[in-house]
């Protein structure tokens, strides 16, 4: 069972968490999931927006009001103790089924912050990356390869060779004090990459999107993933290639979003 803790909401109704079914995920479903820090949704705006794009592609119009989807989310977060976690919100395209809930999170230990993580490439992409649709088998087999490897993440590589994005994150690499980081339309565009944006030009850090070959990624000085669960999470290596995690435009971007993150900003 995916969901967690005490309550969950089906089509506006409050259940116990031992009622929850994963019948819905025979059907293909729109989700977005968020992090909830402080009782209150992060980034509740952003994430609302880019799952009514999600509807938008294939021609379906999203049929609640953002207030509604607010009141909704903060009804399970209330009835859960306003515990800290991720909270996945499910639309069953075949049905209109409408699923609010905690899900597990795993947020990195800290040690992975200041050491940073070893992800590896996997040779494979999303058939629309701005689609944001379970699709379970293409996770399972990256999942397969992540774990034979001993890997925190994968970097997705397309048939043309260029790094996308991660699985379950975007890319980012820093190269001569500037950021780069793959085209808006060959990736989902993750919240968090959306902040980092943000971020970079409060720094005065260029950001540039461009196309990044699997061949290339050793001419980096940096890099870092970015996401909902893991934040900004410097990478220490990629497959057998070494990389710098104390950067200082690296540091400066994790230290503004965490800020941020908590309310700070």
């Amino acid at each position: 069972m995916e969901a967690i803790n005490k309550f969950y909401l089906n089509n506006g109704i409050i259940y116990p968490i031992n009622d929850f079914t994963d019948e819905d995920y025979k059907e293909k479903i729109i989700y977005e999931v968020l992090r909830v820090v402080n009782g209150k949704p992060v980034f509740l705006k952003e994430h609302l927006a880019r799952m009514k794009k999600s509807f938008k592609l294939i021609n379906k119009e999203f049929p609640y009001s953002e207030e509604t989807i607010e009141s909704l989310i903060v009804k399970v977060i209330k009835k859960n103790d306003n515990a800290i976690g991720n909270i996945k919100i499910t639309y069953n395209i075949s049905n209109g089924n409408l699923k609010i809930y905690y899900i597990m999170h795993s947020y990195p230990d800290e040690e992975y912050y200041e050491k940073g993580v070893k992800v590896i490439l996997y040779y494979g992409e999303r058939e629309n990356p701005n689609l944001k649709i379970v699709s379970t088998e293409f996770r399972a087999k990256i999942a397969e390869k992540m774990k034979e490897d001993k890997a925190h993440e994968a970097l997705l590589v397309d048939r043309n060779g260029f790094i996308t994005e991660g699985s379950k994150s975007n890319f980012f690499g820093i190269k001569d004090k500037n950021l780069i980081t793959a085209k808006g339309e060959a990736v989902l565009r993750g919240i968090t990459r959306d902040k980092i944006f943000k971020i970079a030009e409060s720094l005065g850090v260029e950001v540039e999107e461009k196309e990044i070959r699997a061949s290339e990624i050793r001419d980096l000085d940096s890099l870092f993933i970015s996401g909902t669960s893991v934040a900004i999470l410097p990478i220490s290596q990629v497959d057998d290639i070494k990389f710098d995690v104390n950067n200082e435009i690296l540091r400066n971007i994790m230290k503004k979003y965490n800020d941020l993150l908590e309310g700070k900003l």
